[in-house]
């Protein structure tokens, strides 16, 4: 991820928890990240060079009118610094630090078979003890695995799968060759 990326996210998040209103603004920018990924054409308008910042931000305040203030100025901000067509990188990045906030760890596990509900939640048991946080898991099934599991937390990967040690193997004896 871009130092940017992390900059504005930073800053967003910070002046939404200085003003009490973190929970609302991650809902917001949420909100409007999705009305972006099912609105082809906005998504379009922002991501596209060629078009004026001044055409970008009369069609964002319109839109934005009756708005979050906070989360309306910030799009702008993005706009005016041509930064908004990175704002999917940006809203994840908000997505972890109020996870991080919230003491909230997001868990993507995918596995090579799918996972019964008690062994899902035993699971996110476990990595709860080990992490000591709340956990949000979602799950995934990747047959190619072969068998165990592969855990991504943010930027970090752990990979437990069978197919993950048959590489290792691969190139530590490619190495030792």
């Amino acid at each position: 991820m871009a130092v940017a990326h992390r900059v504005y996210a930073r800053a967003l998040v910070e002046e939404a928890k200085e003003q009490g209103r973190l929970a609302d603004v991650h809902r917001d920018l949420g909100d409007f990240v999705a009305a972006v990924d099912e609105v082809p054409e906005l998504a379009s308008l922002l991501e596209n060079p060629e078009i004026d910042r001044s055409a970008k931000t009369s069609v964002l305040e319109e839109l934005l009118a009756g708005g979050d203030e906070l989360v309306r100025n910030f799009l702008l901000l993005l706009v005016e610094k041509g930064r908004i067509a990175e704002l999917h990188e940006i809203a994840r990045e908000v997505d972890s630090l109020v996870a991080a906030e919230e003491q909230r760890l997001e868990v993507h596990v995918t596995t090579a078979v799918e996972l019964s509900d008690d062994e899902a939640r035993d699971l996110v048991e476990q990595i709860e003890q080990a992490a000591g946080r709340k956990v949000e898991a979602t799950r995934d099934v990747d047959p190619a695995l072969i068998g165990g599991l592969v855990l991504q937390v943010g930027s970090r990967r752990v990979d437990a799968s069978v197919r993950g040690r048959f590489d290792r193997l691969r190139r530590e004896l490619l190495t030792r060759s």
